[in-house]
């Protein structure tokens, strides 16, 4: 191979120094054409590689201990709090305003409908509530609601509260340092699956949390069946727990034992109109998005209350005030209602202020309907637009120090839009009243009954999650109020 010499080296450049010159001047006057010529509604960003575009990008910002939030913040820092990208084969736009989630949650099914990344779609089903298309949704949104109505809720608060109770109590007795995160899943899942089907076999319960974990962890993923692959071994799991479902139904409809259930309603709207039941396919689909949605969300946001109280010693101190009254007032041994639960006017702005600072649900996405307008920018029909709930809750022009744990912030009513960890609008999270009443049940328990230290401080997150957790699950060990007394 050639090496120019120093000498050599100047020579060529005096030589062509005009050529060389007119190549930058080019260069440099295309970039500045091409910025100064750009329209104002132009969504700055860039759009990778055809089809696949950054979405490997994203994948890998989700397989390390900074999470996939990482993709979206680097990019902010890029271009600005507005930009484009292509993902999984579609171009999509992160939307930083409440103004923007406005117009998008206040135009749902007219300009703008939901619309998952192929991999969660593939996850769920496309019977699923999250997938269907405008005509069903009503109608599935409608019938799934039996298990939210209030009377339902009651019985389930009870319930919960005395799998809570029993829990702690074993743990607090057991004297060993024990993972919020695995003790919040686990009693979520067993809750969940007691609420939709009546499983208490703990074999059986195992044996479904397995698969169900496995299509959670399939949700952000390349989704190429490869052998071996998160994406594969989602559907496999989902492939057994639509079968495993299957057979529950049939088994009901052959058997005269009744049951107070979700599954048990469904079956019993057998002979209704077609428009007043839902087919076999629409129950399957739905009870796994309520078991996924119902316990890997709310579990996440318990393990962030932990950690947000332990560093919050004030905030800990006038919430465990609050629940140590409620608990004076009734009867020893006696279980919550929701009446117990209207009276925690502190603990619900704890929950409000843990679902702000966690963003279990990240961003929502949407898709255009229709070529439209979101503020200034032009949005094509076809595009993904992605109402960045983490930015908005983080925003300091409507939150005052948004990185602090403050739930009197709450005292105050919060401009529109600004608040949406369940969404808004018509497809607004179905459990979110649901979700709400297991946080408040699970943090009575903790700061009625129980002091706590927390054993790992570590910030980094875990790996492959579609859900912000940290790695270390929040290792905490109990001691019982009247221990320290």
């Amino acid at each position: 191979m050639m090496i120019l010499q120093r000498e050599e080296l100047y020579l060529l450049i005096n030589n062509n120094y005009a050529i060389i010159l007119a190549l930058l001047s080019g260069l440099l006057t295309g970039f500045a054409i091409k910025k100064l010529t750009r329209p104002s509604d132009a969504i700055p960003g860039s759009l990778g590689f055809p089809l696949v575009g950054e979405t490997f990008s994203l994948l890998s910002a989700a397989n390390s201990s900074k999470g996939c939030y990482d993709f979206v913040r680097l990019r902010r820092l890029w271009y600005g709090k507005w930009f484009k990208t292509r993902l999984f084969g579609k171009v999509h736009v992160f939307v930083p305003s409440a103004v923007g989630a406005k117009t998008i949650l206040s135009n749902e099914f007219r300009l703008f409908d939901k619309c998952l990344v192929k991999s969660m779609a593939d996850a769920v089903g496309k019977k699923s509530l999250l997938c269907v298309p405008v005509e069903s949704h009503k109608r599935i949104r409608r019938l799934l609601s039996s298990p939210f109505s209030t009377d339902s809720l009651s019985k389930f608060v009870q319930k919960f509260d005395k799998l809570v109770s029993e829990r702690f109590k074993k743990l607090a007795e057991n004297g060993n340092s024990f993972v919020v995160l695995d003790l919040t899943m686990k009693i979520q899942f067993d809750a969940m699956c007691d609420l939709l089907m009546s499983i208490m076999d703990e074999s059986l319960l195992n044996e479904i949390e397995k698969d169900c974990t496995a299509v959670s962890d399939s949700m952000l993923s390349f989704p190429a069946m490869i052998p071996g692959s998160r994406y594969y071994k989602g559907i496999k799991a989902r492939e057994r727990l639509m079968r495993l479902f299957e057979e529950m139904i049939a088994s009901r409809r052959n058997s005269k034992e009744v049951h107070e259930d979700f599954l048990q309603s469904m079956l019993e709207r057998d002979s209704f109109a077609a428009d007043e039941k839902l087919d076999d396919s629409e129950i399957m689909d739905n009870m796994l998005t309520l078991i996924l949605g119902g316990q890997s969300t709310t579990a996440a946001a318990m393990m962030w209350s932990v950690k947000f109280l332990d560093e919050n010693k004030q905030a800990q101190n006038m919430l465990r005030e609050e629940q140590l009254s409620i608990l004076g007032n009734k009867p020893k041994g006696a279980f919550l209602c929701l009446e117990d639960l209207n009276k925690m006017s502190y603990g619900s702005k704890v929950v409000k202020e843990t679902l702000r600072m966690s963003n279990v649900l990240l961003w929502f996405p949407r898709v255009a309907l229709d070529d439209c307008k979101i503020q200034e920018f032009e949005i094509k029909k076809g595009w993904h637009v992605n109402i960045d709930a983490t930015h908005i809750h983080y925003d300091p022009e409507l939150y005052k120090d948004p990185l602090h744990f403050n739930p009197s912030r709450f005292d105050e009513i919060q401009k529109p839009y600004s608040y949406i960890p369940f969404g808004s609008g018509p497809r607004v999270c179905l459990g979110i009243n649901m979700a709400k009443l297991t946080m408040l049940v699970f943090l009575h328990r903790l700061t009625s009954g129980y002091n706590w230290t927390v054993d790992d401080q570590d910030l980094s997150l875990e790996k492959k999650s579609p859900f912000p957790r940290l790695k270390s699950g929040v290792p905490i060990t109990l001691t019982a109020l009247k221990d320290d007394i």
